[in-house]
């Protein structure tokens, strides 16, 4: 079932984009459309993780620089079978980490100098093993694909209302239908985007807990790393949100519905529920 809701939300991604190059330029506009969402598609699996890490400032470790945290990846890393990820560490106070990679044999793991300052060993896998779950789950490439092609119904949107002032429309009724795809499209790529990383990260969640087979540690790591967050907010780019554990800007407001992470609460709630069915 949740194979078939991601299937859905990222074709309703690439098919808002190809209605807006419909009311752009008919079909050559949704010829054009479909050949740009796939160009973006390509690009996003072969150069998404050297961006993220670039943008994030990103350092990458080894065994002699930084045994524990090398030690804890490979750990989990046997332990599900997956190749061993490259590992990062950011310099930033405030206490995150996130995965990227366009699949398990091309991965790396990233966690800043703040969450190895609060949490210990059990707390520190429980999220190791959350983003070696996105690896495993291949969220690391869904994520990037649904943000780039919602980065790219904004982007096609604003040329499109530009072309509505200037009359692109071939007549008034694509002239109208172009304002309000225009409008419309960009808040619902957004939410489609948003409704990919919320339902990824509950996933993630559930199957970290049982690879580091300690849901407790986990949620305990979540409370911590929320709070951190709250008053250390990152100083990151926004477009890589959705790649880390909690949300880097959750210290200010923003609406769930308009959120790339599910509230911390119900992650919890849903990982506390967990304990208790063993």
């Amino acid at each position: 079932m949740n194979t078939i809701k991601l299937v859905l939300l990222l074709s309703s991604l690439a098919g808002i984009l190809m209605i807006i190059g419909y009311f752009v330029a008919g079909k050559v506009g949704v010829a054009i459309a479909f050949v740009l969402s796939m160009v973006l598609n390509f690009g996003s699996y072969w150069y998404s993780d050297q961006l993220v890490l670039k943008m994030s400032g990103a350092q990458e470790v080894t065994e002699a620089s930084a045994p524990q945290l090398c030690d804890t990846v490979r750990e989990l890393a046997e332990k599900a079978t997956l190749p061993m990820p490259r590992v990062y560490i950011m310099q930033q106070d405030s206490p995150n980490a996130f995965a990227t990679g366009r699949n398990p044999e091309h991965a790396a793991v990233a966690v800043t100098t703040g969450i190895m300052k609060i949490l210990n060993k059990d707390k520190l896998s429980g999220v190791i093993a959350h983003e070696l779950s996105h690896i495993r789950n291949r969220d690391t490439l869904i994520g990037t694909v649904a943000a780039t092609m919602a980065g790219a119904v904004v982007m096609v949107a604003t040329v499109a209302r530009w072309g509505a002032v200037f009359g692109m429309g071939e007549d008034g009724g694509r002239t109208v239908g172009l304002i309000a795809t225009a409008i419309v499209a960009p808040v619902a790529a957004t939410l489609i985007q948003m409704a990919i990383s919320r339902s990824r990260e509950y996933l993630a969640d559930e199957s970290g807990a049982r690879m580091s087979g300690k849901p407790e540690a986990l949620a305990g790591a979540l409370k911590k790393i929320a709070r951190g967050v709250q008053a250390k907010p990152m100083d990151a780019n926004p477009s890589t949100a959705h790649l880390f554990i909690v949300n880097p800007f959750s210290g200010s407001t923003v609406m769930n519905l308009f959120s790339t992470h599910p509230p911390v609460e119900k992650r919890i709630e849903r990982l506390m529920k967990m304990k208790l069915k063993e």
